[in-house]
């Protein structure tokens, strides 16, 4: 084919200065966190107030993974001889570079050294070797349409210019007129990197409004230098750009921390590492989200693929990273991967996470793309979540003006964006909360399927479920805690039973009011009782409202059922 993919060719631009020989890159795992300066009692050490308010607001307690890897243990590999790269705290290790075979067989005789995992080159021809492939590797980038066209509309709060369609489709206009850009929100963006965004007009907003709250390298160190890749720049616009008449991203208001995980000059298992120790950072810097328009499912080595079997939600580090951030409040928004016209045409890693909200793709008519990678996970679960706008998305060219593509790259920041204005809106609600409920308003939710998910969400609809279940904490009164949350086959209710009743009736609410369940429990005594409900597995999923009435109380609580 004589047609040039424009993408390619940024990509091969960004490439030069760098060595074509990735260098030796390993990952210390330590034992323990014994003997450590920090303490889960003083959480300020090591994490922002935004990011300890995010966990008192959503009930999650600060626990041992929270962390920091010890400092001593860290000092000590580095006296060795050896540039230490990034830490991490959830896996408790470092990834470190050294080309000293003397070096690593010191590190691995340490106490307190329990692996080194080696991140072997390509042409090392050793085993466990992995080379990993982008997402964006198969995506293509060409000229937009001309913003003059009919096709193009605006509203009384923003002119979208190129941009309407992929916003209207998920009702994303109509939250932004009601005054939810993502002001108060913060995006991490990890990415490969984020070419000219320090010049181009359409962040000049976000520079002039100090909505850059920072950048890291995950893969060279330090902050972030402009110069590197452009895939970054083409994410960050769909969600923050403000360009009247042009480009207005789903979030143009939210704040954002560009974070360097993927290096595009070479396709190893330490990005993996990278991509988790971003995560981590972006968990202590105050993230309520993170865009990862990433993912880890073929290598230039096929002998060392994952497998299909390794997307079960639990086995690759970077789900098993991804997980960890949303067990940290955190909304982990995921492209769902291109395969879907290849011989892999599954989801890719983390986007098979139980946690990630994974983003498939349709194109402007939402109707489903054929590279759109589909479900299901190995374990069975629906993927992709939910699908926005994925072929001709508008974006920001890096080199000035606006572009357009195909991938589910660009369908995973149109959510992520509208994500923040959603959650902005709803304060109050937690993480798991905001997803649900926007699978709940996709236009297949009561059947979805392994290709779009839940179907293309309608925000406005997300926004209408969550304030109607919104609990005045008044009336909150006698329920002290429930779990699982989100259930499936039962659940558990601590009931304090404050007026010595001998029972209580309790009652199950869909959104729209219809009785779900009814039953009577025998209270056992006064004070804490706990009340376990089972077979729960013909509930539909979703959103509920639950009553717990007794002769003198009405207890009130959401419930979501996955």
């Amino acid at each position: 084919m004589k047609k040039i993919n424009i993408l390619i060719v940024c990509i091969l631009i960004s490439y030069i200065g760098f060595s074509q020989i990735s260098p030796d890159k390993y990952f210390v795992q330590f034992t323990d966190k014994n003997n450590s300066p920090y303490s889960i009692g003083n959480p300020s050490e090591f994490l922002s107030q935004k990011a300890i308010d995010r966990r008192s607001n959503q009930g999650i307690s600060i626990v041992e993974n929270d962390l920091p890897v010890n400092p001593s243990y860290v000092e000590e590999v580095a006296e060795i001889g050896v540039t230490v790269l990034n830490r991490n705290k959830w896996f408790n290790g470092i990834t470190i570079y050294t080309t000293d075979p003397n070096a690593l067989a010191q590190i691995n005789a340490l106490p307190f050294v329990q692996t080194v995992l080696k991140n072997k080159n390509k042409s090392d021809g050793l085993e466990n070797e992995i080379i990993e492939k982008p997402f964006f590797a198969n995506e293509s980038i060409f000229p937009a349409k001309p913003s003059g066209s009919s096709q193009y509309k605006g509203s009384d709060y923003f002119d979208y210019g190129a941009s309407y369609n992929q916003i209207h489709m998920i009702m994303g206009d109509v939250l932004h007129e009601m005054g939810y850009s993502g002001e108060g929100k913060t995006i991490a963006v990890l990415d490969a990197g984020f070419l000219s965004v320090n010049t181009l007009p359409a962040f000049d907003s976000l520079w002039n409004n100090n909505q850059i709250l920072g950048t890291h390298d995950f893969v060279d160190g330090g902050t972030i230098t402009f110069d590197k890749h452009t895939h970054g720049t083409c994410v960050l616009s769909i969600m923050g750009a403000n360009l009247p008449g042009e480009i207005i991203g789903t979030a143009p208001k939210a704040s954002y921390w560009l974070l360097r995980s993927e290096d595009g000059g070479s396709e190893t298992l330490i990005e993996e590492y990278n991509w988790v120790s971003a995560a981590e950072f972006a968990d202590s810097a105050g993230a309520d989200i993170i865009n990862s328009s990433l993912g880890y499912t073929e290598f230039d080595n096929p002998d060392h693929n994952h497998t299909y079997q390794d997307m079960d939600g639990n086995t690759t580090p970077v789900t098993r990273g991804a997980d960890f951030a949303a067990s940290k409040g955190i909304i982990v928004v995921n492209s769902a991967g291109n395969s879907g016209t290849s011989s892999w045409y599954y989801i890719g890693a983390p986007a098979d996470g139980d946690s990630v909200f994974a983003i498939g793709a349709v194109n402007g008519a939402g109707i489903y793309t054929s590279f759109s990678s589909h479900g299901p996970t190995y374990d069975g679960r629906i993927k992709p979540n939910v699908v926005a706008q994925g072929e001709g998305t508008t974006f920001a060219s890096p080199y000035g003006g606006i572009a357009q593509g195909n991938g589910t790259s660009f369908s995973s920041p149109v959510i992520a964006g509208m994500t923040a204005c959603l959650w902005q809106a709803n304060p109050s609600m937690k993480n798991m909360e905001i997803t649900n409920a926007i699978q709940q308003s996709g236009s297949q939710a009561s059947n979805p399927d392994e290709f779009l998910g839940y179907g293309i969400p309608d925000y406005v609809e997300a926004n209408d479920m969550l304030s109607v279940i919104e609990i005045p904490v008044s009336i909150q009164n006698n329920i002290i805690n429930v779990y699982p949350l989100p259930f499936k086959n039962y659940i558990n209710i601590v009931y304090n039973n404050k007026d010595d009743n001998s029972s209580v009736l309790i009652e199950i609410y869909d959104i729209t009011g219809k009785k779900a369940l009814s039953i009577t429990k025998k209270l056992n005594t006064s004070g804490l009782n706990k009340l376990a409900i089972n077979n729960l597995s013909e509930i539909p999923s979703g959103i509920y409202l639950m009553k717990i009435i007794s002769n003198n109380d009405v207890s009130v609580s959401r419930l979501i059922k996955d």
